[in-house]
Parts: C-alpha cells; sequence; structure tokens
C-alpha cells in the first residue's frame, strides 16, 4: 500500500525536560519515547502511535526552541559560520510493541551577520524550531551551503527513513 491514513492527535501529558548530564544525542530519543508514553489515551488494537522530537546540536550543546526573540537571536549567532547536526528521534508504538530510531544531519551554516539574523529572527519568528531556523524559509536559502543527509530530516520530520521503518514495524 503506498498511502497511509493517518490522523494528527496532540493530546500529550508529558513535560518535555531532561535530566541534567543526558549525552546530546540521547536527548531527542528520550523526548520521542516521554511523548510517545505520555499520549492522552491507550492505543486501540489496530493504531500505530508515531512520535518524534528534533534538536539541533551544536559543539555538544543541544539547542531545543527558543524562548524568546534573544534567545533565538544568541542561537543563530551559535550555528553561523559552523557546521552542527539536527538529529531527529522517531517512537512507533502500537499495543504490543514500541521502536525508537534516529536520523542525524550535519548542516553547514555560513558566517551571517548581525542584520541578517535579526532581519530572519524578526521576519520570521522561529520561536517553535529547534535550534531557531526553518531550512525552508529565507535563512536557509541565504545561510546553508549544504547539508549531509536528508534534508526533511532538518525540517523535522525524517520522511524517507520513517516511511520504511513503519514497513519494518508493521
Amino acid at each position: 500500500r503506498s498511502e497511509i491514513d493517518f490522523t494528527v492527535d496532540t493530546g500529550n501529558t508529558f513535560k518535555e525536560r531532561v535530566e541534567p548530564g543526558l549525552e546530546a544525542h540521547e536527548v531527542p530519543r528520550r523526548l520521542s519515547a516521554g511523548k510517545s508514553h505520555g499520549f492522552h489515551r491507550p492505543l486501540e488494537a489496530d493504531e500505530v502511535l508515531i512520535t518524534s522530537d528534533t534538536v539541533v546540536i551544536v559543539e555538544n550543546e543541544v539547542l531545543g526552541k527558543p524562548r524568546n526573540r534573544k534567545d533565538a537571536v544568541n542561537m543563530l549567532h551559535k550555528l553561523s559560520g559552523r557546521v552542527h547536526e539536527v538529529v531527529t528521534a522517531v517512537t512507533l508504538r502500537d499495543v504490543s510493541k514500541e521502536f525508537t530510531f534516529s536520523v542525524s544531519t550535519r548542516v553547514h551554516f555560513e558566517e551571517l551577520s548581525e542584520a541578517e539574523i535579526e532581519h530572519y529572527v524578526d521576519q520570521y519568528k522561529p520561536f517553535d524550531k529547534a535550534g531557531a531556523y526553518g531550512i525552508q524559509e529565507w535563512i536557509g536559502y541565504v545561510g546553508i551551503s549544504s547539508i549531509e543527509g536528508s534534508f526533511y530530516n532538518v525540517m523535522g520530520f525524517p520522511v524517507h527513513r520513517v516511511w520504511h521503518e513503519l514497513q519494518r514495524f508493521l
């Protein structure tokens, strides 16, 4: 079958917190699994729940979603002129089993000027995006010189890998 029927259901009781000292690449795995177990109701026999979490890692520091404008500007300064990783973890769960996997993509950012950073934050308000940017937005066009790995992972959901893992899971 080439299409999958799905419903988006954001009902969840999980509080997105991780214990200090957790290894950076483990953070999205822990958050994705936590979201799965925080789902607001029991699963039906014919359901598969898919949850995920994406983080940006630069020099072993995890950047999640910025809290405000200042935080977003600071995050983009950290990414400017550097290579970072975008790591998305996805959890597949049904009534009898669970599987979590991760996808990592390396992103090469050009040096960004203060004016470019402020323009992006003020115009695009990336407060709902890990690392304070969206590759599919203006900053991706002018600031990202190359990526190694999945473009869709950087957007926040590694569709290709999810498709293949879901086939195995089922």
